[in-house]
């Protein structure tokens, strides 16, 4: 289930930078995919279903079609009106989020995570599953850095950085009060963005996991959409190095090379990973998001995202 269900290094950060530049003009043609109305003249669907109709009308023992939408009309309006609050979020397009997850210290881990050994949901791999902890924690940061990219260099789709402790904490925070947002990504060729919904979830006490998904597909399918990009963090070296170990896949075939993940990923960055004083902006799109707030703006998300290079 975690297996579908993140800071950037600089390199990816110039390389994310280099690739949107020229991309930045068409940003500002962008259609909201959140909501689609669909208008229908009604003159024509009646004329269209008017035999269906009165076939209708002659089984309950009326003499026309008229009779039969006076019929329904009047059922219609004995039905009781609809309470928003009783569907929660009724008024925003995407689902609530998950139940908020266990208090965390200072590090960003659970009270539990220093004394309890990690105990992750089948499928989902601790970092012991890439390293050796024992070995690896009497190694130099900087040597622990190393051997972590030099671990998924030989694979073309994977993703890895290694975070700060202040910059992961900062990114922890910000995720656990807004668990969903979406991220705009430029397409080559066409006029306009592409909008990817993201959810982050915390499985156990020392890994984070943010899946990305397009946003199409998932109003379309909802939890049975499938996303191209999975992330993990590993924050077992948290408190002895200051460390979290990053890694990601990205699913061939979905539509999204690494080059786009790689730049989901450092919008993700710069979105989480915001100070109070200089992304306020930033902040409350993310706010407005969670709350479902409908002054919420595709276009005005696109147009802070793109200060982000």
């Amino acid at each position: 289930m975690y297996a579908r269900r993140l800071c950037a290094p600089s390199h990816i950060q110039r390389q994310c930078a280099s690739r949107l530049g020229p991309l930045q003009r068409r940003w500002a043609q962008v259609e909201d995919v959140r909501f689609l109305v669909t208008h229908h003249h009604s003159d024509r669907v009646a004329e269209k279903y008017r035999d269906k109709l009165q076939r209708k009308a002659r089984e309950e023992g009326l003499q026309s079609v008229e009779e039969l939408k006076a019929v329904y009309k009047g059922r219609a309006q004995r039905q009781p009106p609809f309470d928003p609050s009783s569907y929660g979020r009724a008024a925003s397009p995407f689902p609530p989020p998950p139940p908020a997850p266990s208090p965390v210290t200072s590090h960003g881990r659970s009270p539990t995570s220093s004394t309890s050994p990690s105990s992750n949901p089948p499928g989902l791999k601790s970092l012991s599953s890439y390293l050796d902890l024992e070995k690896t924690l009497e190694l130099p940061p900087k040597e622990i850095e190393y051997i972590w990219r030099l671990r998924h260099a030989s694979s073309p789709t994977s993703l890895c950085a290694v975070l700060q402790s202040e910059t992961y904490n900062r990114i922890s925070r910000t995720a656990r009060r807004h668990p969903q947002f979406i991220l705009p990504l430029p397409r080559e060729g066409s006029a306009g963005a592409e909008i990817h919904f993201l959810q982050w979830s915390f499985p156990s006490p020392d890994t984070v996991t943010v899946v990305f998904t397009h946003l199409a597909e998932y109003k379309l399918r909802g939890e049975f959409s499938q996303p191209h990009t999975t992330i993990t963090m590993h924050t077992e070296l948290l408190q002895e190095k200051e460390l979290v170990l990053m890694q990601g896949q990205v699913v061939e075939g979905r539509g999204v090379s690494v080059e786009d993940a790689k730049l989901l990923v450092l919008c993700l960055q710069r979105f989480y990973g915001i100070n109070q004083e200089r992304g306020s902006r930033r902040q409350k799109l993310l706010e407005m998001f969670s709350e479902g707030n409908t002054a919420f703006r595709i276009e005005e998300l696109v147009e802070e995202a793109e200060k982000i290079v």
